[in-house]
């Protein structure tokens, strides 16, 4: 196993942050892509009908925020949870301003809940994944 350094690397501290996103960007736009290509989603500009469709991708969009945070919890130099929450952070800011063209434009992005409830899972997701990460190496608190 290997040693974390003693204090702050600010280089590698953000690496651990911006891998996060690194990572689940592509991915839940890829798996978002896959969706629309093969009919499970409507095609693109055409709002999601109906709660399975947003509930299918707020499941893989809720496991692939915990691997971010896990991802940013181990990749961390130092106080993993520290970075986790920096990311979330991050994260929530992104998630609420997602409400509003929601709001502003029901009609081209569909229900209004979905974005609120996605910015609701950012917190928990976050602290899920670091937890997941930390319940594996006590000695990285």
């Amino acid at each position: 196993m290997t040693e974390r350094p003693a204090g702050p690397n600010t280089g590698r501290s953000i690496w651990a942050v911006a891998a996060a996103f690194l990572l689940v960007i592509p991915l839940t736009l890829g798996t978002d892509h896959i969706f629309h290509m093969t009919g499970v989603y409507p095609p693109y500009g055409v709002p999601m009908v109906g709660v399975g469709l947003y509930l299918l991708a707020l499941s893989y969009r809720i496991v692939f925020g915990v691997f971010a945070a896990w991802l940013t919890a181990r990749l961390a130099p130092w106080k993993p949870m520290k970075h986790v929450w920096i990311q979330a952070g991050i994260g929530q800011v992104i998630s609420i301003l997602g409400i509003m063209p929601a709001v502003q434009h029901p009609e081209i992005y569909g229900e209004v809940w979905y974005p609120v409830v996605l910015a609701i899972t950012v917190i928990p997701t976050a602290w899920f994944g670091g937890r997941l990460y930390m319940s594996g190496h006590a000695e990285a608190n």
